[in-house]
């Protein structure tokens, strides 16, 4: 049965890696929405495309009609993620698209009060502006933290120059992790399956930061250094105290927050997941990921997600 799936911010990484997996299914036939076409990898050559911004209500309805399924790939500021996502939602409903996709593919941020991890708000809005909906059925994809950027020294935990494991609390905090690739796998999947609606919970590995050090040695022949920086409560003391420092030095504080409420226990996605509604799905554990990936290429693993598509 052929299908058409709207994919709205399609020249991004994540949409890249989704639709570059789409492509490879004759039964699937995509529509494409960004503001650059230009910019659209040439191996998407059989996209349809539609230009315009995210707040471009014309062009948004001629983009989801048609579609048995909208994906959004947006990724931004607060505006764009709740804004911007409630427009598609409406066009959606408008032009009896009976599913929508919601960005963005992250912890469980369900069990978050608002404010606690604000970049995780958006989400929260736009969950409840979908589950107020009668025309359209929410999809929310929790994936965990994207693998390929835990690596990256924006993150604070892998130092690349001396190969220490730098953590906060005992160590046996549980870490949930998804390439970018393995999400757009699942997120293909969800897209093919006209039951899968609500909450859906698709992650590639979970592992403590002593079990991806002991990975990180059996694959590379290096043992690295493991190195604790204080307690959860020294984390959450000093997230709040670089944040009331300087509020608008969002990269002083920010990572330190996901840190916290995603080792906490507060967006644990597990351990039960929905991994077994798409078997055809392999799941990359963070080992996995670690064997593919060598050890020079690790801090900058982001730069290359959704370039060899």
């Amino acid at each position: 049965m052929s299908i058409t799936v709207g994919i709205a911010g399609i020249t991004g990484r994540f949409a890249r890696e989704l639709t570059s997996i789409l492509l490879k299914n004759p039964n699937v036939t995509i529509k494409g929405y960004c503001r650059d076409p230009s910019k659209v990898p040439q191996s998407f050559s059989n996209v349809s495309l539609v230009k315009g911004d995210a707040y471009d209500e014309p062009a948004i309805q001629s983009f989801v009609t048609g579609c048995d399924v909208v994906v959004c790939c947006y990724l931004g500021d607060p505006k764009l993620m709740v804004e911007g996502q409630k427009l598609l939602i409406d066009a959606c409903a408008a032009q009896g698209v009976p599913r929508y996709v919601a960005s963005d593919w992250c912890v469980d941020y369900t069990k978050l009060k608002l404010g606690q991890l604000f970049p995780k708000d958006p989400m929260i809005h736009i969950k409840a502006y979908l589950d107020a909906q009668d025309k359209v059925k929410g999809v929310h994809i929790l994936v965990g933290m994207f693998t390929n950027g835990f690596f990256g020294a924006h993150f604070g935990i892998y130092d690349a120059v001396t190969t220490t494991f730098k953590y906060w609390g005992t160590g046996n905090e549980i870490w949930e992790g998804t390439t970018y690739r393995n999400a757009a796998e699942y997120t293909a999947a969800v897209c093919l399956d006209k039951d899968a609606v609500g909450i859906l919970k698709l992650v590639g590995g979970r592992s403590t930061i002593h079990e991806i050090a002991t990975s990180f040695e059996r694959v590379y022949g290096v043992k690295p250094n493991v190195e604790c920086q204080g307690s959860l409560d020294d984390l959450f003391k000093l997230m709040n105290e670089q944040r009331e420092k300087d509020p608008k030095d969002l990269f002083s504080y920010m990572f330190l927050l996901f840190h916290y409420y995603m080792i906490n226990g507060t967006t644990e996605i597990g351990p039960q997941y929905d991994n077994d509604k798409y078997p055809q799905v392999k799941p990359v554990t963070w080992e996995d990921y670690l064997r593919n990936v060598s050890q020079d290429q690790l801090p900058n693993a982001m730069s290359v997600v959704g370039q060899n598509v």
